[in-house]
């Protein structure tokens, strides 16, 4: 075995929720509210291991992760700001997620995430779990240089997205 050839570890954690979104900009049947059971796969690749032989320790991430998730988005509904559904939802005490608030100050701190993505697509959806995840590893002991590689987010079993790092780790 050459250990002289540059490698990489990588981690991957997985959960998944249930979340109801609609699109009302692409027209069609996303048009109506609806749910899905998400899964997401999050992976943290560092260039060696730690001196505890790790990437990241599995159950705090997983921990760190879950918890945004389940707090912010499950059982609850992800709709645009501009969405007409935000104020009667929210009216009704529902969980509701915003995407594309824009400035701080409309969001919390948790949409702000978000506040540049307009609609929860599937796509953007990924982008949010994978910012989300940064923000969760930087609050961890991991492997120098240790960093969120891709994202997968899967809102029905035919339809994905995936986003991360273009060098294709």
């Amino acid at each position: 075995m050459d250990d002289r050839v540059p490698t990489a570890h990588q981690i991957t954690v997985e959960h998944s929720f249930e979340t109801a979104h609609r699109l009302p900009h692409l027209g069609g049947k996303c048009t109506s509210l609806h749910g899905h059971s998400w899964r997401v796969a999050v992976s943290v690749i560092a260039p060696r291991l730690s001196d505890e032989a790790t990437v990241v320790e599995f159950s705090a991430l997983k921990a760190g992760i879950r918890h945004w998730i389940d707090t912010h988005l499950d059982h609850g509904t992800m709709l645009g700001v501009q969405d007409a559904l935000v104020e009667p939802l929210a009216a009704a005490e529902c969980k509701v997620f915003r995407f594309g608030t824009g400035h701080a100050c409309l969001a919390g701190e948790a949409e702000a995430l978000a506040a540049d993505l307009m609609w929860p697509t599937v796509e953007a959806v990924a982008v949010l779990v994978r910012r989300m995840s940064q923000v969760v590893l930087a609050g961890l002991p991991c492997a120098a240089g240790a960093r969120v590689g891709r994202v997968f987010v899967r809102e029905t079993d035919l339809n994905s997205a995936t986003t991360g790092p273009l060098d294709g780790s």
